[in-house]
């Protein structure tokens, strides 16, 4: 009988252990919960009305095959320093993410900005005016329809706050050349005054750790350094580069990124979605990165300014297709054709025009 006691109690003893480790799980679970929340709590959420996004409805069935085990995000980058909302204004930077699911892969395509497409009811004019005319709901539209995509996700987020990601992730490693370096000193004399920095110009061409004054006047560079072409080239540069050094970050520093980055974005993603992400997007890799249109060429009119026109669009996207999804057999929509001979009949340039 005293066995059988003592076995008794210790069993006892045993479960009441179980339980205490129980509730600490338990414990633990709700405060990591809590953490994540509040962290996720600072992006600025924006459900979108999917009756404002537009899909070409005319999409081939072979079309939607190709891109079914693909996640398209557009990235937008603001400059909000005039209106402090991540809602409206010119879009300086338009981005596709391309995820590849199966190969864990991201593609990076950068939309030149000054894009002649149509951006809603048949207007042509630079793609960037979309975002500030409709917010993302136009802005996803104008590249669904012009390019036969079927995005229903953005992430937009001020480009300044750019400066204190890098330089909470210690920099970014980048080579540049010496005219990079010269031209980077104008643009770091404003982003200083703008952000009381004190950032230093590299004085000569060479691989550098550039600190956030340096990454985003880096990124920024325009006239006299490639235009726009070689300018969204930079900023995917810049985008692989901390995206690169924020997987070998420790836990601390990706702390101190969440806290200063997450209050400058705005996005259609919910938490779980969020959630998602995050717990694949440190397992893929930076894949091939590229800009859109391919062949183009550039003309100036009198009301809309410098654009960069697509020669043809259908031609165009046809490449784009099968950068991003491996599609060899893409066929341009009835839209996307339709929108190519309206560019071609206002502007007068074709395919071979180009560059």
């Amino acid at each position: 009988m005293k066995k059988n006691v003592h076995t008794a109690g210790k069993s006892r003893k045993q479960k009441k252990i179980m339980l205490l480790l129980l509730e600490l799980l338990i414990i633990l679970l709700l405060a990591i919960a809590l953490f994540i929340t509040t962290k996720l709590s600072k992006i600025e959420k924006n459900k979108l009305d999917m009756n404002d996004v537009s899909i070409n409805d005319d999409l081939s069935d072979e079309t939607k095959e190709a891109m079914a085990h693909y996640k398209t995000i557009a990235l937008f980058g603001l400059d909000n320093r005039s209106n402090g909302s991540l809602s409206k204004g010119n879009s300086d930077v338009i981005m596709l993410a391309n995820i590849d699911t199966k190969q864990h892969t991201i593609n990076l395509v950068s939309v030149y900005r000054d894009s002649y497409l149509d951006t809603g009811n048949g207007t042509y004019q630079k793609c960037n005016a979309a975002y500030a005319k409709g917010g993302p709901e136009q802005a996803l539209s104008m590249l669904n329809t012009n390019l036969d995509l079927a995005i229903t996700d953005y992430v937009t987020v001020d480009f300044n706050a750019i400066i204190e990601c890098v330089d909470l992730l210690g920099g970014v490693d980048i080579t540049i050349t010496d005219d990079e370096a010269s031209l980077m000193i104008g643009y770091m004399k404003e982003l200083n005054e703008l952000t009381g920095h004190n950032s230093t110009p590299p004085a000569s061409g060479g691989s550098y750790t550039l600190d956030g004054v340096q990454a985003c006047a880096y990124a920024r560079i325009r006239y006299g350094g490639g235009d726009d072409y070689r300018r969204t080239e930079r900023q995917r540069t810049v985008l692989t580069a901390m995206m690169q050094k924020a997987q070998k970050s420790n836990i601390l520093t990706l702390n101190k990124l969440i806290n200063a980055a997450f209050g400058d974005i705005q996005t259609s993603f919910s938490n779980t979605d969020l959630l998602a992400l995050a717990t694949k997007i440190f397992s893929y890799d930076i894949g091939d990165t590229t800009g859109f249109p391919y062949e183009k060429t550039t003309h100036k009119y009198d009301k809309i300014g410098d654009v960069v026109i697509p020669c043809d669009l259908a031609s165009n996207v046809t490449q784009l297709h099968q950068f991003l999804f491996n599609d060899e057999n893409y066929t341009p929509s009835a839209t996307v054709l339709s929108n190519s001979q309206q560019i071609i009949s206002n502007t007068g340039y074709k395919q071979g025009d180009g560059h």
